[in-house]
């Protein structure tokens, strides 16, 4: 039987059960991310505690964030947390309700897509400078857990003038919003497809791309008119709708042509042309349901393997490194993870233990990218999204 097959097999209770209620209730117990088989495995043991107490500046000024220091957005707690990548925490800082995804400026301040707005902090002095409410609506009552709505991926323009928060509407489609950063107020909406779980700016700051979850599709906003249109992803095709386990996640920017990489459960990543919508289908190795997504300079992609679907034919969670031709290296981990953030040498991945379903931890997995070598270390509450300061 092929890999479809025994998924769609999977999928049948749930969407017999799905079929009696109506859609946005359909939208709260399903997901592509969900598996049955999690819920029979052993819960990971967590990360040993630790803490790190920062000496103040000689005039006595609290004490500046250190160069390499993380940041994880606490999807448990209404707090990102600032982690020593060595050692463990250093501080959190209240920013709003459930954030999720993350992005640092080069003028040291973090954007971040929370279930109450877009919260702005000082990553120098750790502190929280404003909240920027959603100008979208019918986003329900500010609340926690996978279907929330809000903000979830969210990405900064290349010059750092605008901020784009995909923002989730709860059994509909949601909407890209541009935050203006001197004023810091909302200026423009698009609409998307349900779910934008991830989103992206090309590199010459001229395209925004929301990944549509629920939609199994990528959005290509205009940022000067805000124009969108839609291009499907959708490798296993769209059969089980909200009840699929295989739809897009997270998108990685390759910076040689602009293309869009999609990793789908370690077996193929999609390749889109974002102005012709044109796709192509490459192998991948890791056998496993991919969530996180990133790339770095040199187009090296990572791309975070949250556990099997289906145990008897699925491997587990693991960080898969793929080279430009297309070679790879599938690194082990414990446990599921979400997201993943590589240091500024290259050297090293930093992935979050936060994970949008069960079976999550509150920690990072630190990844040594040349001898595959991995260390647990604590950090903050469910944390999705990642950076290096």
């Amino acid at each position: 039987m092929n890999r479809r097959a025994v998924r769609a097999q999977g999928r049948t209770p749930r969407l017999l059960s799905a079929a009696a209620v109506t859609l946005s209730v359909a939208a709260l117990v399903t997901s592509c991310s969900q598996s049955d088989s999690r819920a029979d495995s052993a819960t990971p043991p967590p990360a040993p505690s630790a803490s790190v107490t920062l000496e103040p500046e000689a005039d006595g000024s609290p004490a500046k964030t250190p160069e390499g220091t993380l940041l994880v957005a606490d999807f448990g707690a209404d707090t990102v947390t600032f982690v020593d990548p060595d050692e463990g925490a250093i501080d959190s800082v209240k920013v709003g309700e459930a954030p999720y995804g993350l992005v640092v400026g080069e003028d040291g301040r973090a954007w971040v897509a929370t279930a109450e707005g877009v919260a702005v902090v000082d990553t120098q002095e750790r502190k929280r400078l404003a909240l920027i409410p959603y100008e979208t609506g019918n986003l329900g009552p500010v609340t926690d857990g996978e279907y929330r709505g809000g903000g979830m991926g969210i990405a900064l323009a290349p010059d750092g003038k605008r901020v784009y928060v995909g923002v989730n509407v709860p059994g509909g489609n949601g909407t890209v919003e541009a935050v203006d950063t001197k004023s810091l107020k909302v200026t423009d909406t698009a609409d998307v497809g349900r779910r934008p779980f991830d989103v992206d700016v090309s590199r010459d700051g001229k395209q925004v791309y929301a990944t549509d979850h629920d939609s199994f599709d990528v959005t290509v906003v205009d940022p000067a008119s805000m124009d969108t249109r839609r291009i499907e992803v959708a490798p296993y095709g769209t059969e089980g709708g909200l009840g699929s386990w295989l739809k897009p996640h997270y998108t990685a920017v390759r910076p040689s042509d602009g293309k869009l990489l999609l990793p789908f459960e370690g077996e193929r990543l999609v390749v889109v042309d974002p102005d012709t919508g044109k796709s192509a289908i490459e192998k991948m190795t890791a056998n496993t349901h991919q969530h996180g997504a990133q790339i770095t300079e040199d187009g090296t992609l990572l791309a975070v393997g949250t556990g099997p679907i289906d145990p008897s034919s699925d491997e587990g969670p693991s960080l898969t490194v793929r080279s430009p031709d297309g070679k790879e290296k599938v690194i082990p981990l414990e446990g599921p993870h979400e997201d993943v953030a590589v240091s500024a040498d290259g050297d090293t991945a930093y992935v979050t233990g936060g994970f949008t379903r069960d079976g999550y931890w509150n920690g990072i997995s630190v990844v040594d990218l040349d001898s595959g070598d991995t260390r647990r270390l604590p950090a903050g509450e469910r944390p999705l999204g990642i950076a290096v300061l």
